[in-house]
């Protein structure tokens, strides 16, 4: 669990400015997953963030969960979405005493995985959560959104915190570094703090094996560049949905 903890500093920030993205791509799931499930069925949000999408399919009426590893995260989520019970736990190794019709990962939650055999130790924990015939939904940035994206730099100044970023990537590595300088009042003046967080992206023909190697059939992938419903498309980003036999 200690490296979810490089997450604490951001959560009231990604809050504040990126929260939204969950709720942005409810369209796609219900397109893709949400539309085939029953009413009031049990839904896992994974990497659940600040509970914005946790909030959204509790509205849509689905018994939900959300799990992440960074207590700062769950602590806002238990916020924006007070009838949701939350979750701290490691994705990597998930123990929940109930089963799932559908376990969800948004944001590129996980590209946050830093290694393949890691992440099949996350795909291998949510297919133990799915029911029988339960859907797996992801998206992640893949080399084109590090390539077009994770290359510049911007700032966010408000009344109650600075915030400035740095995002670059390595080709050779396969990673993005995302460096951030923080600013928040404290006392009569103001603190500062400096955190660094990494992601990875992989081949779609890479999490398509591990998805099988676990045990999942044969699964979709959608082009993010393609509207998969009507609006923006998602430069650089892919789709993925498995079902458990």
């Amino acid at each position: 669990m200690s490296r979810y903890h490089a997450y604490d500093p951001l959560a009231r920030i990604y809050d504040r400015h990126w929260g939204f993205f969950a709720t942005s791509v409810y369209p796609i799931l219900d397109h893709l997953v949400l539309g085939k499930l029953s009413p009031g069925c049990a839904v896992l949000d994974l990497c659940c963030g600040t509970g914005q999408l946790a909030a959204e399919l509790s509205r849509q009426g689905y018994l939900t969960t959300g799990l992440d590893g960074s207590a700062a995260m769950i602590e806002v989520a238990r916020k924006n979405a007070p009838d949701v019970e939350f979750i701290v736990q490691d994705a990597r190794n998930i123990d929940l005493p109930r089963r799932f019709s559908a376990v969800l990962s948004t944001f590129d939650s996980l590209n946050h995985v830093m290694s393949l055999g890691e992440l099949e130790q996350v795909f291998q924990s949510v297919f133990t959560l799915l029911e029988g015939g339960g859907y797996f939904a992801f998206d992640l940035n893949m080399e084109e959104g590090y390539r077009s994206r994770w290359r510049g730099s911007f700032a966010y100044v408000e009344e109650d915190h600075v915030c400035a970023g740095r995002t670059s990537h390595d080709a050779n590595e396969k990673t993005g570094r995302f460096d951030v300088t923080l600013f928040e009042p404290k006392g009569s003046g103001w603190e500062r703090t400096d955190f660094s967080l990494t992601q990875r992206w992989y081949e779609e023909s890479e999490i398509r094996e591990r998805l099988r190697k676990v045990g999942f059939e044969e699964p979709q992938s959608f082009d993010g560049n393609e509207p998969i419903v009507e609006g923006a498309p998602y430069e650089g980003r892919m789709f993925f949905v498995a079902r458990k036999r």
